[in-house]
């Protein structure tokens, strides 16, 4: 199953997948034509920096660095692609806006920051203190959200079938989450490495909404991004970590196309090798090992293993690392004793290793 790669540092971190614009604007969606052609000039324009793996937390030791709080800063685009345009809300601004654009964006990066912070000790998505850039508005309608390297960026959506990307905190939580790969293991983003980083972003949206909303993972409904689904899409969503290739099938968007087990992998060269598509495997993993454990418990799992990620990491390679952070949590009394052999049962259930 050997794939192409493109570094992460030049491709970037798309919460819709191609495939479902191409879908749309194959439907005469212009806002989606738009928005492709705009994304693609995006991935052409800008570059993701190198990322940085000092400072990585010992969450059994508990050796971290000293603790300096980031700062917000959200910024509107007034419907241009110029970033940081201008400042309308920072850090310490104690009254909301009248913008829920601006509100959201604020409120929910501030929701994940605590959470990495006060769950895993991390300081900042670079775990260095490093100040969140939030810009709204950006592009007329634009049918996206990004996270290019620096700082985040978030499209109005068309209000018919996507509504603003600031409207759902798994989203900004996703997004945000390839900030922390970024700078934890630089997975390269394409193949089964890039499947790997699409997965952990759902990882931690999924654990972040659950525990804000203080959810259990039976209560829950696995949902990537259904609070950005509009009007014309309802009951539908981006991606079930539950049941892999079930999320959505309508004529706008087509069929969900994720598999939920290695015998459906996808190998073809859409979405950088499947991306997208093939991150639908672990997450059925980590859906089967939170029902077991609890969603907090196993995220802690997946916390600990990809400290020991690199860039070219492929499946065999994670599920080694994920069984051995279960079972070190274990013996640590952090996780359940029966940890490690959920977490292999699970990996076994999908096929992996392969």
């Amino acid at each position: 199953m050997k794939s192409k790669r493109c570094s992460q540092n030049n491709c970037q971190c798309f919460i819709i997948p191609s495939y479902i614009l191409e879908n749309l604007a194959k439907n005469n969606i212009e806002e989606a034509r738009i928005s492709l052609s705009k994304s693609r000039q995006v991935r052409v324009r800008r570059k993701i920096k190198e990322f940085d793996i000092t400072g990585i937390v010992d969450l059994t030791n508990e050796v971290y660095r000293p603790y300096s709080e980031s700062a917000r800063h959200v910024y509107d685009c007034k419907g241009g692609t110029k970033l940081r345009a201008m400042e309308v809300r920072k850090e310490g601004d104690r009254s909301s806006t009248q913008d829920s654009a601006v509100n959201h964006a604020y409120d929910y990066a501030g929701i994940v920051r605590d959470y990495y912070l006060n769950v895993f000790l991390r300081n900042s998505i670079d775990n260095n203190g490093l100040d969140l850039v939030l810009n709204v508005h950006y592009g007329h309608n634009f049918m996206n959200a990004f996270w290019d390297g620096d700082e985040m960026v978030f499209g109005d959506g068309d209000g018919e079938i996507f509504i603003n990307f600031t409207n759902a905190l798994d989203v900004i939580g996703h997004e945000l989450t390839h900030g922390v790969t970024q700078f934890t293991n630089g997975l390269e983003y394409a193949g089964q490495s890039g499947a790997l980083n699409e997965h952990i972003s759902d990882v931690f949206g999924i654990a972040i909404k659950q525990n804000y909303l203080k959810q259990t993972a039976q209560d829950a409904d696995w949902l990537i991004g259904a609070d950005i689904m509009g009007p014309s899409l309802k009951g539908q969503a981006l991606r079930s970590m539950k049941a892999p290739g079930t999320a959505f099938d309508n004529k706008l968007m087509g069929k969900d196309l994720q598999p939920d087990h290695m015998k459906n992998y996808y190998q073809g060269e859409d979405d950088n090798n499947g991306v997208h598509i093939n991150s639908g495997i672990p997450n059925k993993v980590f859906y089967l090992v939170s029902m077991e454990i609890g969603t907090d418990q196993a995220a802690l799992i997946w916390y600990h293993a990809i400290q020991s990620l690199y860039a070219t990491a492929n499946f065999n390679q994670f599920v080694d690392m994920v069984e051995t952070a279960a079972q070190k949590l274990a013996d640590s009394g952090v996780v359940p004793a029966t940890a490690a052999k959920t977490v292999k049962t699970a990996f076994n259930t999908v096929g992996l290793p392969y």
